[in-house]
């Protein structure tokens, strides 16, 4: 935890670093070169910056450890602040509309030649950052960051608008004065596509959706690993921040003493943990096996 956690703020620093350095790029050149769409991007990468210390706020919450209060945690803190960060994508979405729609009907001049060149950098830095930054994400099981690379992705897509806006501006000439405008409209449409795509998987979480299919699969794998136990019945996750708590019920001979199922179900946590480091914490529940179609012999280990 204490290395993803590490990982998860240098990343999010890095984020941030780029963002502000962009938001100055893109606002000086829109401003100079004369491109609204331009100027929006700008905009967009100033929300990625409240967006990312957010974010950070969100994860330095989230890892803290479990108190009386908060006996599980408070991973959850980390899906509400992504629901936050959408917020922050959707108030953008709306300015950079707001902006482009006002100025379809204001005459405005042609967009200087060197912005698409300014373009070109940005979008292969910002998805580049994507890149990066979701591979981070995934690493340390974080929505929230996985939200804030997102923000990288639309960012270099709503850039890509409008090199396309300031391309046939420039190439046909008054016939397209607007198409900058209208690239910067159809950049805010894109932006409230990628707040969905983010909010949805933190509802998931919020609501302990049943989707981590491919972790309960490594679990039972793992039910021949130790001496004693004869299967799981069930077997129950939810995500919370960074880590998984997990439910689940072991089988064990029913002849056995509780002493002896209680020192099974402890070697089965403390393994399952030490091969699993995503996993908090594990609540097990003891099931006597009595399906007369399997064996009653206890299993041995297997080795890895």
């Amino acid at each position: 935890m204490v290395k993803a956690k590490k990982i998860a703020y240098r990343t999010i620093l890095l984020s941030i670093i780029s963002s502000v350095l962009l938001a100055l790029l893109k606002g000086y050149s829109g401003f100079a070169g004369h491109s609204d769409a331009l100027i929006a991007d700008a905009i967009e990468s100033g929300t990625d910056v409240l967006a990312s210390f957010l974010v950070l706020f969100g994860i330095y919450y989230s890892t803290k450890p479990a108190d009386d209060e908060h006996p599980y945690g408070h991973g959850k803190a980390e899906a509400l602040v992504t629901f936050g960060v959408v917020g922050i994508l959707l108030i953008s979405a709306t300015l950079i509309a707001y902006n482009g729609i006002q100025h379809l009907s204001i005459e405005q001049e042609q967009p200087e030649v060197f912005t698409i060149f300014v373009l070109i950098g940005i979008i292969i830095w910002k998805e580049l950052s994507y890149r990066y930054v979701l591979s981070k994400g995934k690493k340390t099981n974080s929505l929230s960051i996985q939200a804030d690379a997102w923000h990288h992705r639309s960012d270099a897509i709503s850039s890509l608008i409008a090199l396309f806006g300031i391309s046939l501006s420039l190439l046909f000439g008054p016939a397209f004065s607007k198409a900058d405008d209208w690239a910067a409209i159809a950049a805010s449409l894109f932006i409230v596509y990628n707040a969905y795509i983010i909010f949805r998987p933190a509802l998931g979480e919020i609501l302990d959706e049943h989707n981590h299919h491919e972790l309960i699969d490594k679990i039972k794998l793992m039910e021949t690993h130790i001496v004693g136990v004869q299967g799981i019945e069930k077997c129950l996750v939810r995500k919370t921040g960074m880590t998984y708590l997990v439910d689940l019920h072991l089988e064990v001979a029913g002849s056995i003493s509780v002493n002896e199922g209680h020192r099974i179900a402890h070697e089965f946590k403390d393994y399952l943990q030490g091969q699993l480091p995503e996993i908090n914490d594990v609540l097990i529940h003891i099931e006597p096996f009595e399906n007369k179609n399997r064996t009653d012999l206890l299993k041995q280990p297997i080795t890895l």
